[in-house]
């Protein structure tokens, strides 16, 4: 098996433990800020409601309820995915966020990919860029290029994007756009500042990786610098690229949520915006929760991948070693000898782990010592 069942479950329970102590922790901090969203709604002068009618409004939200009991509630109603209803609108907070997610998870996606295929177009535009002649500048300047990303501001960079490509160039239109065109500056503004410690990552693990010794035998035994990229230095770099991927999702969502308030799209950034500004918890809780559930889906998924690229991660049944080998897999003891024998390394197919005891031990360390 690639996979540990102990392993797996043990890695569920975690993620249900995030999730929990997700949701406990913003609960508790909405908590502890002065005011509700009862009172932001329903005690503006402007309304004509009498203090009567609003207690009757927060006995009825429970809003002067315990926090115990409202927690309890709260935790209940979202394992049953009932995320309650919105003060603001009185709509149902699960009909809101899933009339907003599609156009935040279609941004989301586009900019992780456009990022992943920034940070690696960087990243062997670094590494494998001219180090000599007229263009060893653009190897230079690719390897300074994610510290200039990751500096960079989203809102300021989408502010940025919509005056030049769209006000000054007019190559996109931010003023009624088609689905398609409307992605473009959004796509940009995401992947662009996320795209930089994926990069930075990737720099490093492949400069690490170029400076192996096993790369280095592999040159000198006549491999490209394509096939070395290939089939031997991605697939060894790659990991802690994976881990860095795991870990900026956390970036992804805040980039996406500050993107949409800047080009106005209606999506979970949008109405994050809307509920801190009217208090509408049940929208804050639930957000929290979707964010921290992709999260934990993303650096699971992660996990899991580890065991599938590497197989030195795998469980010991199908680790690659010469005691794993059975006495049958005679091909295969061959090609393993025939490459270590490449490189100057002698493999011993003893089985040692029956060492001999009393007088057969002293046998064979006198022969031994009579026969180097």
């Amino acid at each position: 098996m690639i996979l540990d069942t102990r392993y797996l479950l043990l890695r569920l329970g975690q993620a249900v433990l995030v999730l929990l102590l997700a949701f406990t922790a913003a609960f508790v901090l909405l908590t502890l800020i002065p005011g509700d969203g009862v009172t932001a709604r329903f005690a503006d002068p402007a309304l004509g409601l009498s203090p009567d009618q609003i207690a009757q409004i927060r006995e009825a939200t429970g809003a002067d309820d315990s926090w115990f009991s409202r927690y309890l509630i709260s935790l209940t109603g979202f394992l049953t995915g009932d995320f309650g209803y919105s003060v603001q609108t009185g709509a149902a907070v699960s009909t809101i966020i899933a009339a907003a997610l599609p156009s935040t998870a279609v941004l989301a996606a586009a900019g992780f990919l456009t990022a992943l295929v920034f940070a690696v177009v960087i990243a062997v535009a670094a590494t494998y860029g001219p180090t000599v002649g007229p263009f060893a500048w653009v190897r230079r300047v690719l390897d300074s290029v994610p510290s200039l990303f990751i500096s960079v501001p989203v809102f300021w960079l989408g502010i940025l994007l919509i005056q030049a490509f769209s006000f000054q160039l007019g190559l996109v239109s931010v003023v009624s756009p088609g689905p398609a065109e409307a992605l473009v500056l959004p796509t940009l503004t995401v992947a662009v500042p996320l795209s930089a410690p994926i990069a930075q990552v990737l720099i490093r693990s492949i400069t690490e990786v170029q400076a192996s010794g096993f790369v280095k035998v592999t040159t000198a035994k006549g491999a490209s610098e394509l096939w070395l990229l290939v089939h031997t230095v991605a697939r060894n770099a790659v990991l802690p690229g994976l881990t860095i991927i795991g870990l900026v999702f956390g970036e992804l969502v805040a980039g996406a949520v500050v993107t949409e308030t800047v080009f106005g799209r209606n999506g979970i950034g949008l109405i994050t915006a809307q509920a801190v500004t009217h208090r509408d918890n049940q929208i804050l809780l639930a957000v929290v929760v979707i964010a921290t559930f992709g999260y934990v889906i993303i650096n699971l998924a992660v996990d899991l991948l580890y065991p599938v690229i590497d197989v030195r991660l795998r469980t010991p049944r199908t680790a690659a070693s010469g005691r794993g080998l059975k006495s049958s897999d005679a091909a295969a003891r061959s090609a393993l000898t025939t490459t270590a024998a490449s490189v100057g390394v002698d493999l011993d197919w003893t089985d040692h782990s029956a060492a001999p005891t009393g007088t057969a031990a002293e046998a064979s360390s006198e022969t031994k010592g009579t026969h180097p």
